[in-house]
């Protein structure tokens, strides 16, 4: 039920009248004239049928009356100022972004950025947690999380991509050198039991028919990519995975890369444009991922 209010914007007249005791400094502290604290006060006294002020020569004072809205008009003021306090306090202080990355992605490719993130945009904040996979955005209490779509795509979450995964062998361009006759099948070949058909993945969309003569198996695919780096073998990146290795020449691409057809992809609960913080942060996920579309940028053969 609508509540029986007095006319609210009479309240700061009364309120400093009442502290003040008297009409005129009232009307000096809120920059309004004598007769504009007077109207406001008469028509509160007027629609609660009481007085409120005695009035007095040179000053007023308050009735019993007031005395008691003054009780209640102070306690709301103090909270409603507690209010705006809060108000002003939250949007000052730094959003903190919870963010979703598979391991492997975070360590090579998000987390070498977040530094420049900090830098153009340093109140935002993100409180990065890895996982894999599907992932339950409401439940985790989680903004964004950020994934290689080899999973069925979820239709009560917003999918946006960010780029297509572009795959193939990859190596140290020493370890490439040593190879005889440059020839794939007499290199050793590093596969990952978490991504145990890379390479199968790789010769069906490439059209290739190697064979591998020398293997190493590792845990996870962030190993066989570092033992790449180490000059251990050869195995298969996808960008944006070894995009910052082929850059710097830690790795190379010999036989070049091709579409996976798997693409990496920023999932939210909600629209992106419908949360600020997730906005700023996915535009810049966006500006920062729009090299790994240009697939003419990663080495192939190499002399």
């Amino acid at each position: 039920m609508k509540r029986p209010l007095p006319p609210l914007s009479g309240l700061p007249a009364f309120e400093a009248a009442a502290r003040l005791g008297n009409f005129t400094r009232a009307a000096e502290e809120l920059h309004v004239t004598h007769g504009a604290v007077s109207r406001a006060i008469a028509q509160l006294e007027q629609r609660l049928a009481v007085k409120l002020f005695k009035r007095h020569a040179r000053h007023v004072s308050l009735t019993l009356a007031g005395q008691h809205l003054l009780k209640g008009t102070d306690k709301a003021f103090l909270e409603l100022e507690a209010a705006l306090e809060n108000m002003h306090r939250q949007s000052v202080v730094s959003p903190t972004l919870t963010v979703s990355c598979e391991p492997t992605l975070a360590m090579r490719w998000l987390m070498p950025r977040l530094g420049e993130l900090r830098r153009e945009d340093p109140e935002l904040h993100v409180d990065l947690h890895t996982a894999e996979g599907p992932i339950d955005l409401r439940d985790l209490n989680c903004d964004l999380a950020i994934r290689r779509l080899d999973f069925p795509r979820p239709n009560d979450l917003h999918v946006v991509t960010l780029c297509p995964e572009y795959a193939g062998p990859v190596c140290h361009p020493q370890c490439w050198s040593g190879v005889l006759g440059r020839d794939l099948s007499r290199a050793r070949w590093l596969h990952s039991r978490t991504r145990p058909n890379a390479w199968a993945q790789w010769r069906q969309a490439s059209g290739t028919a190697y064979k591998a003569v020398d293997e190493q198996h590792y845990d996870h695919f962030f190993f066989t990519l570092q033992a790449a780096i180490d000059q251990l073998g050869t195995a298969i990146g996808s960008l944006p995975l070894v995009y910052d290795d082929l850059q710097e020449n830690r790795l190379i691409a010999p036989c070049g890369m091709h579409e996976t057809g798997i693409e990496y992809v920023m999932i939210s609960a909600t629209p992106l444009d419908e949360a600020p913080q997730i906005q700023r942060f996915a535009t810049w996920l966006q500006q920062q991922a729009a090299p790994l579309w240009r697939i003419e940028q990663v080495n192939g053969e190499q002399e």
